[in-house]
């Protein structure tokens, strides 16, 4: 009898969180919306963040997000390259989907967006953006 008592009491414990926290349902066109929910919309920074130089990257803080502008000198690996401005060079990641169908030769001024990422003894910068400036 205790068994059967300590079982209920257990499910009893385990089913109220899980029946009180569903907020799911129909969402067609049809299903009505719940009358006390407030949407919020999402969003984000909206300013802009400042252009630096490859000297200034170096001396920033892991994962603070930088703007660089300049050239890519050459690919040292499948996705690194050498970034080269008028204060030095840095290494930088670049994923082939950032490229975004772009061409660039080490003639083509670019602007590169990302996270500067610090290891022991190296910077580089993990590039989430290229653009060309034309």
């Amino acid at each position: 009898m205790m068994k059967k008592i300590t079982l209920a009491t257990l499910i009893a414990l385990c089913t109220v969180p899980a029946l009180a926290q569903q907020t799911g349902g129909f969402t067609g066109p049809s299903a009505q919306e719940p009358q006390a929910q407030v949407t919020t919309p999402q969003g984000g920074f909206t300013g802009t963040t400042a252009l630096s130089t490859v000297k200034g990257a170096q001396s920033m803080k892991d994962d603070q997000w930088v703007m660089l502008e300049g050239f890519i000198d050459q690919r040292i690996d499948h996705d690194k390259y050498i970034f080269r401005d008028s204060t030095g060079t840095l290494n930088v990641e670049i994923d082939g989907k950032r490229w975004q169908g772009q061409s660039v030769s080490p003639k083509d001024k670019i602007r590169i967006e990302g996270k500067v990422d610090k290891d022991w003894n190296s910077v580089e910068v993990d590039v989430k953006s290229v653009s060309v400036i034309k």
